[in-house]
C-alpha cells in the first residue's frame, strides 16, 4: 500500500479508526452501539465520515460541558444574589425595629450628645460667675464649682438610650412621616 490514499470511500477496521481517533477499539464498538459511528460491514467503518462525526460529537459534548458550566454559575449567582437581598432585607427590618443602628445615625446621635455635653460645660462659667464672686475665700468658690460640675456629671450619667430617637433619624433619613407618633409628645 504504498500510494494508498484516503478517499471518501476508504473504509477501515476498528482496530485502525481507533489509532486515528486515538480511543479504545471498545470506544469505538460503543460509538456504534450508539449510533455515532455507522459500520459498512461486520467490523469496518467509512473512515472519513467516521472521523468527522466523531469530532462533531465531541464539539457538541464541549458546548454541553459549557453549557453546564455557565447554567452552574448562573444559579450560583442567582442564589447568592437572592440570599443577598434576604440578608438586606433582615438588617433592614432590624433597624426598623430598633435593633440595629447604622454607623452614621450612631455617629449623629453621639455628635448630639457631644454638643450636648459642650454646651453643659460653656454655660457652667456664666451660671457660677454670680455665685463665685460672692465667695468669700478660694475654697469656698472652689466648693461651688465642685458641686456644680458634680451635678453636670451626674445630669449625663443619667443619659439613657432613647429608641425613638433612633426611629425618628431613620425615619428622617428614609423620608417617611412619622407612624402613630404625636408632634406634641415632645
Amino acid at each position: 500500500m504504498e500510494n494508498a490514499k484516503i478517499t471518501p470511500e476508504t473504509e477501515v477496521g476498528t482496530t485502525e479508526l481507533a489509532c486515528v481517533l486515538g480511543i479504545t477499539g471498545r470506544r469505538i464498538r460503543q460509538l456504534a452501539e450508539d449510533g455515532l459511528l455507522d459500520k459498512v460491514s461486520k467490523g469496518r467503518f467509512l473512515l472519513c465520515e467516521s472521523v468527522q462525526r466523531y469530532i462533531s460529537s465531541m464539539a457538541k459534548e464541549g458546548e454541553n460541558e459549557d453549557d453546564r458550566r455557565i447554567e452552574k454559575a448562573r444559579r450560583t449567582a442567582a442564589a447568592t444574589l437572592q440570599a443577598s437581598k434576604a440578608q438586606i432585607a433582615k438588617m433592614e427590618a432590624d433597624e426598623l425595629r430598633g435593633k440595629m443602628h447604622r454607623s452614621e445615625d450612631v455617629a449623629a446621635m453621639t455628635e448630639d450628645l457631644i454638643y450636648t455635653i459642650r454646651g453643659s460645660l460653656t454655660a457652667l462659667p456664666g451660671r457660677l460667675a454670680v455665685d463665685v464672686a460672692a465667695a468669700a475665700t478660694p475654697a469656698e468658690a472652689a466648693e461651688i464649682i465642685r458641686k456644680e460640675v458634680h451635678a453636670l456629671m451626674r445630669e449625663l450619667a443619667n443619659y439613657q438610650y432613647d429608641p425613638e430617637k433612633y426611629e425618628e433619624r431613620v425615619r428622617e433619613r428614609r423620608n417617611w412621616a412619622a407612624v402613630g407618633g404625636d408632634a406634641d409628645d415632645e
